[in-house]
């Protein structure tokens, strides 16, 4: 791997080698981070004798010498590691201190505990500063060992778990790495639209987006309130608009003066005025509004059909046709009905565009920021890592070594499916039928990398039959130059290709594909004006985390997930 790829070493490290006698507080609080004292390579050993405040969440606690002092374990969240504490009788009620889930803060002595103790560090307290109860009968996230499934449950408050605590600074990192790795290649960061008017995949499976229905529900109870003018009303006002009429010409007739006319005109006027108001009250119907018989979405908020972003790429790719190398890193949306546990209706992706490269140039960026995320974990998050590879997934962290350290397999999609046709005559066995021209499953694709090489695999050249229209036509004019990246325990972790940049060729996909041209002329005119060959890829954020943990589940490595019938806070 290059060197410019490399994940620079973690500062919080770098600050952990210089093992002074003090512990700073942190920057925005009067208390230090639990992290600042046991992440420490001595354990916080070093800091013996140390005055401190610290504040947290107690994950166990017991009372001990007949209930004279008690032992707390605490953590902030700053680290997977807990700060033991242990509290005499004399400073608090001992009873409210213990249960899980207690918020407290106190102030304090670090000490050494006796030799042969797990702790390297304890904090001897000295005062409780403040106590945020908990009623052990009803806190529904008990010490016991909780499911996934069972937390999904509890989404505001799984975060006080172990596990979910270490995927959210594993998200954290991630993320980091992400601008890290793309502002160190000199791209910039762009912020796409979450509503949009085009669909970028042509799936159709989109979140629609309208205010039509809410103000149609306005209208009819603003309607029951105060029912539209009957013709009678109408009449009776245009009635009025006659006598006023004839008023001004009778005044006008016998020359009356300019102030009586004008008065004349403007009560004209006001009877055309209020009868232009009971014309258009009139016209209002309850229900959406329609025309033709279809839905008259001219009415609607934007004039026009719009919809929750499923990528950013089409509008990034305007920057990358601007100032070059760009990439977008944010939520997306896909109205789809699945309950697998790969899927998600809101998820993050990582979009990329790169000028003036092409497939190969594309490759090689999906490469190396894959490797920088994996060598940045290892760095960074190591202690993380290593509750995951004892809960979870014994094998994640030398995946990521794995995957840090080797060149990725690259093969044609002919060649993926023809070594897959000959694991099938070999007598291996697959759910998906296995020919040319299909879009590889996901266990086609675990095959691959877990059977086959044993490492990630680059799959390159797909039929363009299977593919976006955006993607560029190979000279075969049977596939296009479209990659995946494909890596244990997932399977697709990254889909990009070059894009196509000939007018008429992309002019010609659009139609090919069943779309139509008008919503996407603004796209055609990055080709007409200046066309550039260039190159993108997006990385399904939750994906990588998934990869990376071991987790099984996707919904338990986003904070909020949403999905078919849930949609919780």
């Amino acid at each position: 791997m290059a060197e410019t790829d490399q994940a620079p070493p973690p500062s919080d490290q770098l600050a952990a080698l210089n093992l002074t006698d003090t512990v700073e507080k942190h920057a925005f609080s009067d208390r230090v981070l639990i992290r600042s004292i046991v992440g420490r390579p001595d354990g916080g050993a070093g800091l013996a004798g140390q005055r401190v405040r610290a504040g947290g969440w107690v994950k166990t606690g017991r009372e001990q010498g007949k209930g004279t002092f008690a032992f707390l374990e605490l953590n902030d969240g700053s680290s997977p590691a807990n700060l033991q504490v242990i509290v005499d009788a004399g400073l608090s009620l001992l009873s409210k201190l213990v249960a899980t889930g207690t918020c407290v803060v106190v102030d304090g002595i670090l000490k050494v505990p006796p030799e042969g103790t797990r702790q390297k560090i304890e904090l001897r307290v000295e005062k409780v500063v403040s106590l945020g109860e908990v009623d052990p009968a009803k806190y529904p996230i008990p010490k016991t060992k909780l499911t996934l499934e069972f937390l999904r449950d509890h989404l505001h408050l799984r975060a006080r778990t172990n596990t979910i605590a270490a995927i959210a600074r594993i998200r954290n990192a991630l993320a980091f790495a992400t601008h890290s790795f793309f502002q160190e290649h000199n791209f910039l960061y762009v912020h796409t639209p979450i509503l949009t008017t085009s669909d970028c995949e042509g799936a159709g499976e989109m979140f629609q987006v309208t205010t039509l229905i809410s103000e149609s529900e306005k209208l009819e109870k603003e309607l029951i309130k105060n029912p539209p003018p009957s013709e009678v009303d109408i009449e009776a006002a245009r009635q009025v608009v006659s006598e006023r009429g004839e008023a001004v010409k009778q005044l006008k007739a016998a020359k009356a003066s300019k102030s009586e006319i004008t008065a004349s005109v403007a009560e004209l006027n006001k009877a055309k005025e209020n009868l232009s108001k009971l014309e258009e009250r009139s016209k209002l119907k309850p229900g959406i509004p329609k025309k033709d018989g279809k839905i008259d979405y001219t009415q609607d908020f934007f004039a026009r059909q719009a919809f929750l972003t499923v990528s950013g790429q089409l509008q990034v790719e305007t920057y990358a046709c601007a100032v070059s190398n760009v990439y977008t890193f944010g939520p997306t949306f896909r109205a789809e009905h699945s309950h697998t546990s790969r899927h998600l209706a809101e998820f993050w992706m990582v979009e990329p565009e790169i000028a003036f490269a092409d497939l190969q140039d594309d490759m090689n960026c999906a490469e190396a920021y894959v490797k920088y995320m994996c060598n940045w974990l290892l760095d960074k998050c190591l202690d993380d890592m290593q509750f995951m590879a004892k809960s979870y997934d014994k094998g994640c962290i030398d995946r990521l070594r794995m995957v840090a350290s080797i060149p990725f397999v690259r093969i044609s999609y002919t060649e993926a499916v023809e070594l897959l046709e000959e694991a099938v005559k070999g007598g291996k066995k697959f759910e998906n039928e296995v020919k040319w021209g299909i879009d590889l499953a996901s266990e086609h694709e675990r095959y691959l990398t877990e059977g086959k090489f044993q490492k990630p695999v680059i799959v390159y050249n797909y039929p363009k039959g299977i593919k976006a229209f955006y993607m560029r036509l190979n000279d075969d004019l049977k596939t296009v130059a479209a990659m995946d990246v494909l890596v244990p325990k997932v399977g697709e972790l990254i889909g990009g290709s070059q894009r196509e940049e000939r007018y008429e060729v992309i002019r010609e996909r659009i139609l090919e594909v069943g779309l139509p041209l008008e919503p996407y002329e603004w796209y055609l005119d990055l080709r007409r004006y200046g066309t550039v060959k260039h190159c993108g890829f997006g990385l399904g954020f939750e994906r990588m985390i998934l990869f990376a943990t071991g987790i099984e589940n996707i919904r338990d490595v986003i904070p909020f997930p949403r999905y078919p019938g849930r949609a919780d806070l």
